[in-house]
């Protein structure tokens, strides 16, 4: 089976594109060839590496017809946001592919409204990113159950793997916090810190999205929430960093304007979008119709992301044990 994967040198595509190509797939890698995947894997010696620039192609209406062109049995894609381009695709795609498997987000529901979340849950999001992926998400279901093409959508929560920053106990990508919390020093959270983060393992999305591959049969015309088995607070995240370097959280809280006139603009912006939507999603539907099971914790997921921020210099910190 050949796939093509779409932004394979991405979060998700680093631990992807290995795991394919290690279970006996076909693979070529779609990129601009401007980054390498994050870990290093002799896998990908075995790649066909295509690079093209989508958004020229999208914009002359010519993306879908080089996708097609390509071969591939199976598409992936990560990096489409527009919904203005999913309608050539699925023109130039129907009956040339037997799966396309699309990276959704779980920002489409919005404020999490029932806990955990599921995927029949509505998407009502205000969030101009997320509204336009419940779009697409929903172009593409129709799509499928009318049989015209045939899609599934995947919906990740707060990507985490060594690499990057995760999001961390303020809800943003502000390294400072990590700092504060393993020195013992005191760190404000906004409001009473009970606001909820659902992150996810980079390679616990791609174990998903290969069961979906392999699994065509059950995925096609669904969506599934990829998650860790449990979302967690502020707080609860706070408290958990803190013990790692020895001792308890200092922890205080401001309401929200006040804890803004502290911040900078990036981070307000990350924390108010996170805090407002307040993750919290069921994995149980890709549990029982895919086998999904995720490898890492969300604790386990962030001490080793934290690791590498730490052995990198980007915090500093003692090294955790």
């Amino acid at each position: 089976m050949k796939i093509l994967v779409i932004g394979a040198t991405g979060h998700v595509g680093t631990y992807l594109v290995p795991r394919l190509v290690n279970s006996g797939h076909e693979v070529a890698a779609i990129s601009r060839g401007k980054r390498k995947p994050y870990t290093p894997d002799p896998a990908w010696d075995k790649v066909e590496k295509i690079e093209l620039d989508r958004e020229a192609l999208d914009a002359k209406g010519e993306f879908g017809k080089t996708i097609a062109a390509t071969g591939a049995d199976v598409v992936i894609d990560f990096l489409l946001f527009h919904p203005s381009r999913v309608e050539q695709l699925i023109e130039s795609l129907a009956g040339k592919i037997s799966h396309y498997i699309y990276c959704g987000t779980m920002w489409v529901y919005g404020p999490t409204q029932l806990s955990p979340t599921t995927e029949d849950d509505p998407r009502v999001t205000n969030d101009p990113y997320g509204r336009q992926k419940a779009e697409i998400e929903s172009m593409m279901i129709e799509a499928a159950c009318y049989g015209d093409f045939p899609a599934s959508v995947l919906h990740p929560g707060h990507i985490v793997g060594p690499g990057w920053a995760p999001i961390n106990p303020a809800a943003n990508l502000n390294l400072a916090v990590w700092e504060k919390l393993g020195r013992g020093e005191q760190l404000f959270l906004p409001y009473n810190g009970l606001a909820m983060l659902h992150h996810v393992h980079a390679d616990d999305v791609a174990q998903c999205f290969q069961l979906a591959v392999e699994n065509p049969s059950a995925a096609i015309g669904q969506s599934f929430n990829v998650l860790s088995p449990q979302a967690v607070s502020l707080r609860g995240l706070s408290y958990q960093v803190a013990r790692w370097f020895g001792h308890e959280a200092n922890l205080a809280y401001r309401d929200w304007n006040e804890w803004r006139k502290f911040e900078n603009d990036l981070d307000i912006v990350d924390t108010w979008e996170h805090i407002r939507n307040s993750p919290c999603g069921s994995i149980e539907k890709a549990r029982r119709t895919l086998g999904y099971e995720p490898r890492y914790t969300t604790y386990q997921m962030i001490q080793e992301a934290l690791r590498w921020l730490i052995e990198q210099g980007e915090v500093n910190l003692p090294q955790l044990d």
